[in-house]
């Protein structure tokens, strides 16, 4: 049976109890569709090897060893992940273009005596409504930023006001990186491919005419380049401004930033590529506060010498503010408060 997926929103809410990936576990890795498992019926070097010998030799010895390799791989899957399936189990199975793959696949599953269907025209199919989405189309909801120079707490207020009912969009989370030089989190990010996909699942879930709030970020976040549907909103969306003391940003930075200061190497790598903004020797001196534990006094000098006056100067002209700027306290309570009365500025309160 082959099943067609109309619309990203229809994902969460598929008539399906599982979405198996039938493709190889590095195609998985770098995007795959939010939710599925990864059950490959070739290798990476199965996958290779078939095709080697199809283009090389013949298609048929080709087709013959991959039916061969799919029936020995599908098989460790049903005493393994699938031996716990009832006979009412319902699974949908795709794979790059929904062709043999996937269809070998299914046809043993239905032997079996479940109802499996088969993504018409596999994870490309999907990955051209993504890129519709986010390429293409208008964004679908009404963008407001929230801005603040560095070491204002703008994530922690972000998940704040999701938590009152507001839409938000928290790209540094879904690119797993922090947004700067010394942003890059343990993990690592993900492909562009994957990014796109976190961030369509969160798009197609919007209410729209509801507001949206967005970190203000540059069109890059780490490595990974914001879509241009939502790059476009993003620049023509009104800001809303937090502040805080330098002082307070810095005790601020160096505890939220405490993976990285329990790695002194990886450190020290991240400030030598701020060499070219400030010169040698005001890196050496980072370097030796780092080396002495003064991670307050290195946030401190930062914020002063480096990130505020690139924020300031990457921050566009004739911005629009939604509101006078927002002073605040960077503690629990005080970015509590803060995402209050962000939340009544975007009259986004549930009911």
């Amino acid at each position: 049976m082959r099943f067609s997926l109309s619309a990203l929103s229809d994902l969460p809410a598929l008539p399906f109890d599982t979405i198996i990936d039938a493709r190889t576990p590095s195609e998985y890795a770098e995007d795959h569709i939010p939710g599925a498992i990864n059950l490959p019926v070739l290798s990476d070097e199965e996958r290779a090897r078939v095709g080697t010998i199809y283009v090389q030799d013949s298609p048929f010895l080709a087709r013959k060893l991959g039916a061969a390799l799919v029936a020995r791989n599908v098989a460790q899957h049903l005493e393994g992940p699938l031996a716990d399936r009832e006979g009412g189990w319902r699974p949908l199975v795709y794979c790059w273009r929904g062709g043999q793959r996937s269809g070998s696949f299914a046809t043993i599953l239905q032997q079996v005596g479940w109802r499996v269907s088969v993504l018409e025209g596999g994870y490309q199919s999907y990955r051209r409504q993504v890129v519709s989405q986010l390429y293409t189309d208008v964004f679908p909801a009404p963008v407001v930023l929230l801005d603040g120079n560095t070491g204002t707490a703008k994530t922690d207020i972000l998940h704040e006001v999701a938590q009152l009912g507001c839409q938000v969009i928290d790209l540094e989370g879904l690119a797993n990186h922090r947004g700067s030089v010394l942003g890059p989190r343990p993990g690592g990010q993900p492909s562009q491919k994957m990014f796109e996909s976190r961030l369509s699942a969160l798009v197609a879930g919007l209410v729209p005419g509801q507001p949206v709030l967005i970190e203000a970020e540059s069109s890059k976040v780490g490595d990974l380049l914001v879509p241009p549907s939502l790059w476009k909103a993003m620049q023509q969306a009104p800001r809303i401004t937090v502040t805080a003391s330098v002082a307070a940003r810095a005790d601020y930075l160096a505890a939220a930033y405490g993976d990285l200061v329990e790695d002194t190497a990886a450190l020290f790598q991240r400030l030598e590529k701020l060499v070219p903004f400030v010169g040698h020797k005001t890196v050496s001196g980072w370097q030796s506060l780092a080396r002495g534990g003064a991670y307050p006094e290195l946030a401190r000098q930062l914020i002063e010498q480096h990130y505020d006056g690139r924020y300031e100067k990457g921050r566009p002209e004739g911005i629009t503010a939604l509101g006078d700027d927002l002073p605040i306290d960077l503690d629990p309570d005080g970015r509590a408060r803060a995402a209050r009365r962000i939340a009544d500025r975007l009259r986004c309160f549930p009911g």
